[in-house]
C-alpha cells in the first residue's frame, strides 16, 4: 500500500482535504450529508452499539481546512450518543485549551485535546511548546504528536523532497529536542505519538522512547496510505512497549469521497490489523474532514465491521472503549 505520489497528485490531494469539497457536496452510499450530525439526520438519541466509545482522533472546526462539525457541537453529538470520552487533534493549532472551555459547556462529558508539532511551532520539535501544553489550565492536553503534516517522511514521500521538520538526525538517532518532549510526555504520564514518522522511523522511536521510560508511546494509524507497517513491524513496536492506532478512515475515503485519491482498505484487511494484538492497540476513525461521513457514523461502521468480519465484542470493547480510555487517563469503567 505504500506509494510515491506527483507534486500534482499531492497538492491535489490536499485541495480536496482541506476545504475544495462543497458543503453539498455528495458522500459514498450511506454516508451522513457534510456537516449533519447523527441526531440531525436520524432523530436517534442514545445508540447502544456506540455506548462507551473513547475515540482520540477527530478534526473538527475551529481549524485551518474546513471540517464538517465543530468541537462544541460534536461533543453535544456524543454525549447524546452515549460517547465517554473524545480527544481532538488539530495539524496546526493546540486543542487542550478549547477542551477547558468546552467542559464549561458540557460538563458531564470527558474532552481533552493534543498538540501536533508541525511549523506552527517553529521549524523544529518544540519542548517548550510541549511544556506549556502540558501546563495549561484544566491538564487535558493528553497527547503530544510528532510532525504530521511538516514530518519529513511525508516531503519525501509525496513530493520527492528532503523538507519538514526532523525526528531523527542524519544517523538514524533520535534528535535530543524529540527525546526531550517524549520525557516531558512520560513525566506528564501522556501519550506520545509518532505523528506522520515512517515505519521505521516509528520503530527508532518505540526503543528510545522505551529507554527514556515513555508510558504511553503510540504509533500513528499504522494501518494508513504511507505510513501503513507491516505485520512484522507492527509486532516489533507492540514487543517495545508500542500501543497501536488504527484508523477506520482508510476504509471510508476513495472515489466519490472527500478524500479521492487515496486507496480504499477492505473491512477483512482492517479486522486483520485489529487482530494482531488488541490487549495493545485502540481504534480510532480520524473523522472530520468536508465531505467525509460523521465521524459517529464511521464509529458505528466501524464497530459493524469489526463484528461482521470475526471479532469478538470482548476484543471491539478493548480496541474502541477500555484503551482509548485508558490512554487519554480515564480509570477502566
Amino acid at each position: 500500500m505504500k506509494t510515491t505520489i506527483s507534486r500534482r497528485t499531492f497538492l491535489k490531494r490536499s485541495v480536496a482535504a482541506g476545504g475544495a469539497v462543497m458543503a453539498g457536496s455528495m458522500l459514498s452510499a450511506g454516508a451522513f450529508v457534510s456537516g449533519k450530525s447523527p441526531k440531525e439526520q436520524s432523530g436517534n438519541t442514545a445508540d447502544g452499539m456506540l455506548h462507551g466509545v473513547c475515540d482520540i482522533h477527530l478534526h473538527c472546526a475551529p481549524d485551518s481546512k474546513v471540517r464538517i462539525t465543530d468541537e462544541l457541537s460534536f461533543v453535544r453529538d456524543a454525549r447524546r450518543t452515549g460517547y465517554r470520552a473524545v480527544m481532538f487533534k488539530s495539524n496546526d493549532f493546540s486543542c487542550h485549551d478549547r477542551a477547558y472551555l468546552i467542559r464549561q459547556a458540557v460538563p458531564d462529558f470527558e474532552v481533552f485535546g493534543s498538540m501536533c508539532m508541525n511549523r506552527v511551532h517553529g521549524g523544529r520539535v518544540n519542548p517548550f511548546a510541549a511544556e506549556k501544553a502540558v501546563n495549561t489550565t484544566g491538564g487535558l492536553c493528553r497527547c503530544i504528536w510528532m510532525p504530521t503534516q511538516d514530518a519529513v517522511y511525508q516531503n519525501l514521500s509525496c513530493c520527492g523532497k528532503k523538507e519538514g521538520i526532523p525526528v531523527l538526525d542524519d544517523s538514524g538517532r533520535v534528535l535530543p529536542e524529540v527525546v526531550r518532549v517524549m520525557e516531558i510526555c512520560a513525566e506528564a504520564g501522556i501519550i506520545f505519538a509518532t505523528g506522520h514518522s515512517s515505519p521505521e522511523e516509528c520503530i527508532t522511536l518505540a526503543r528510545k522512547a522505551r529507554e527514556v521510560g515513555v508510558g504511553k508511546f503510540v504509533v500513528t494509524h499504522a494501518n494508513s496510505g504511507i505510513w501503513t507497517m507491516t505485520h512484522e513491524q507492527i509486532k516489533r513496536c507492540i514487543d517495545l512497549g508500542a500501543w497501536i492506532e488504527y484508523s477506520y478512515l482508510t476504509n471510508l475515503w476513495g472515489p466519490g469521497t472527500g478524500l479521492p485519491d487515496f486507496i480504499r482498505l477492505s473491512d477483512e484487511a482492517f479486522a486483520a490489523f485489529a487482530r494482531i494484538n488488541p490487549e495493545r492497540s485502540f481504534i480510532t476513525t480520524d473523522l472530520g474532514q468536508a465531505g467525509m461521513p460523521h465521524p459517529i457514523e464511521g464509529m458505528r461502521r466501524c464497530i459493524e465491521a469489526l463484528l461482521r468480519n470475526g471479532l469478538a465484542q470482548e476484543d471491539v470493547d478493548l480496541l474502541v472503549r477500555r484503551n482509548p480510555s485508558e490512554l487519554v487517563g480515564l480509570a477502566e469503567p
